[in-house]
């Protein structure tokens, strides 16, 4: 079993064959996905599609390059949209320097209402950051000196700086199909030295789908194809890899329900 911690099923590119990813996803092993929330607006579909199939789940959020357009005074809009019984995580949300869509001190301030928003509700952070590592590292280790909460950096591509000071401050780290690319030593050689308990896998589909599938469209099935290039790299049986991963997302993400 494998767990696609981070897709975007309300993407239009799945709308007319949604039925049949998520069959894929099931057929190739991958029993659990969790769709993520990009902006408020459009949280009701995300909603919906995860109320539609049984395992699976969402969150709540507002990515970075959105921060402009829905502005957080707090952590309440969050917060009456997470109780619901299928939101398992808070975000997407974090720091995104490469585009500056939105200013970076809207999507800091983002940033920390989201932050608040998972400590209150006990829920898991999940945190977007693309060249920004000094930002990100700083704003996490002073709230969590603050209270703590808990998380996961996900579609990693960052430095070992970033990977060390997530992994001191409890955080997992997600890795996706950018890893599996040929010019991705760099990353490749980050990723060994996190330690196997803090590994969960994604694919971020529709985008970034794992070799030999760069360049199509990505779905959750394809994280398997991730899943056994990060087996290889940490010298672990596939199988091994899979259960690790597994039992990480669950222990991180504790309010979705194991499939039956």
């Amino acid at each position: 079993m494998l767990v696609d911690s981070h897709c975007h099923l309300d993407f239009p590119d799945f709308a007319e064959e949604l039925d049949a990813v998520v069959a894929r996803a099931k057929d190739s092993g991958v029993r659990t996905m969790v769709s993520i929330g990009t902006t408020l607006a459009k949280f009701p579909n995300v909603r919906a599609i995860a109320e539609r199939f049984e395992d699976v789940w969402c969150s709540v959020g507002i990515h970075p390059h959105e921060a402009k357009v829905e502005v957080l005074e707090n952590a309440s809009p969050l917060l009456e949209l997470a109780a619901h019984e299928k939101v398992v995580g808070i975000g997407e949300t974090g720091l995104d320097y490469y585009y500056g869509h939105s200013p970076r001190e809207m999507q800091i301030a983002n940033f920390r209402a989201h932050i608040a928003a998972a400590r209150e509700s006990g829920l898991p952070l999940i945190v977007h950051t693309r060249d920004a590592d000094d930002d990100t590292i700083a704003v996490l280790r002073e709230e969590m000196q603050a209270a703590p909460f808990t998380g996961v950096i996900h579609c990693f591509t960052g430095t070992q700086r970033l990977a060390d000071a997530s992994i001191d401050l409890g955080f997992y780290i997600s890795v996706s199909g950018i890893a599996t690319f040929k010019k991705s030593d760099a990353l490749r050689d980050v990723l060994e030295s996190v330690p196997p308990s803090r590994l969960l896998v994604e694919t971020d589909a529709p985008y970034l789908a794992p070799m030999p599938f760069r360049g199509k469209r990505n779905e959750p099935s394809f994280v398997t194809n991730t899943a056994r290039m990060l087996a290889e790299l940490k010298g672990m049986d596939f199988d091994e890899l899979a259960a690790q991963t597994t039992e990480n997302f669950f222990s991180l993400f504790n309010k979705a329900k194991r499939p039956q």
